[in-house]
């Protein structure tokens, strides 16, 4: 994928800097992790340092020091999800300051001025957000309806299509019938790039999957497709194999601060008393700063090290937050160099074996049906020489 500020190999895995800035690590941890696009709010740079530093200094990435791309979501749901006092109309969201309470209003045509003088490389469309166990079928469609008449408001407002990309946003909750009929109208926008909305807001896996892969099936070829708000490796695994190129979230990072580590075989709590005297890497199948040895150039860093450190040292949970972040960036690259290799299907039994140690039984049932719809038999009994 070619952005204004360089090239992005997919499938991808993008950070989360919220307020311009991945807790706990500097532009230069980050760009040394691989990560060349990272995600920023709209929202909160919209309300701080405000549009007229970021039009004064020259965009978010001078702002932050980052030299590579940004996208930006659009502001909207963070509006509605952390705000109780939000109210949804034609003209935009509706609400109460959380600095002073004074009532304000995003608008699609606020959201793309905001994204411009962010200066994202991609940026999102406003839509409507509703949560997808929601039971009101009918404030769902309209959602849906609304998200696509936004869309054109969008467009219309966009003052620098040459240089920042607009990627349109499919809703329709759980309605596979919905999510096809946005679909249809989305394309039809040709937006450079076109995301999946609405999801991880806690709907069943499978019916996770069933909207990502209807939504896969019906999309351009040649365009980037962005599930938004996905994070845990699984998810990620899956939803490639369904068709997926992009994924954002706060998990790695969040989880990262409570003393979790991100690993090939599994989260590990690390704040557990029997790790206390564990002497071995984070990740033994690591390659990152902090699990590379100090005869190999790396930390060093032991399981026992960081749970000494958690709740008492902010160390680390900066420690854990770089391992973390390089995993899921290194765990993309394995899943692009397997697709490249035309091995992908090898790929995804390998990374299911690890984490649940090859005891089929135990492999969640949502993945092993989602795959089995892309041809990857999960259950197939791998030999000897694959378990090694």
């Amino acid at each position: 994928m070619i952005l204004p500020h360089g090239p992005v190999e997919l499938p991808m895995f993008m950070p989360v800097a919220t307020q311009a800035s991945l807790k706990g690590l500097t532009p230069e941890q980050l760009e040394s992790l691989g990560c060349r696009l990272c995600l920023n709010n709209t929202y909160h740079l919209g309300l701080k340092p405000g549009q007229a530093t970021l039009d004064t200094i020259g965009g978010a990435h001078r702002l932050q020091s980052w030299n590579h791309n940004i996208l930006t979501d659009s502001g909207g749901f963070q509006m509605v999800s952390l705000l109780k006092l939000a109210k949804v109309t034609e003209e935009g969201v509706k609400f109460l300051s959380p600095h002073d309470g004074t009532p304000m209003l995003l608008t699609p045509e606020h959201s793309m001025s905001l994204q411009n003088s962010i200066g994202s490389d991609i940026m999102m469309q406003l839509d409507d957000v509703i949560a997808t166990t929601s039971p009101d079928n009918e404030r769902i469609q309209e959602a849906m309806h609304r998200s696509i008449r936004w869309l054109d408001r969008c467009i219309e407002a966009h003052k620098y299509p040459e240089k920042q990309n607009l990627f349109c946003i499919i809703q329709g909750g759980l309605d596979l019938d919905l999510r096809r009929q946005c679909v249809e109208q989305m394309v039809k926008r040709d937006t450079p790039g076109i995301a999946i909305g609405g999801l991880s807001g806690g709907e069943e896996k499978a019916k996770y999957c069933s909207v990502v892969r209807t939504c896969t099936e019906m999309l351009p070829d040649m365009k980037p497709r962005y599930v938004m708000g996905v994070g845990y490796p699984e998810d990620l695994v899956v939803s490639v194999a369904l068709g997926a190129d992009m994924f954002d979230c706060v998990w790695p990072t969040r989880t990262a601060r409570f003393g979790n580590a991100v690993t090939s075989r599994g989260t590990l709590n690390l704040r557990h008393a029997s790790y206390g005297t564990d002497f071995s890497p984070v990740d033994e199948d690591c390659d990152c700063l902090c699990c590379r040895s100090k005869e190999a150039g790396g930390l060093g860093v032991t399981k026992a090290y960081i749970h000494h450190l958690t709740g008492k040292e902010t160390a680390g949970a900066h420690i854990l937050t770089m391992h973390n972040v390089h995993y899921l960036l290194n765990l993309m690259r394995k899943a692009r160099k397997a697709i490249i290799a035309d091995t992908y299907p090898e790929f995804v039994k390998e990374f299911f074996g690890k984490i649940y140690k090859y005891k089929i039984s135990d492999y969640p049932d949502w993945a092993v049906e989602a795959l089995k719809t892309v041809g990857i038999d999960l259950q197939h009994v791998p030999s000897a020489s694959e378990c090694t």
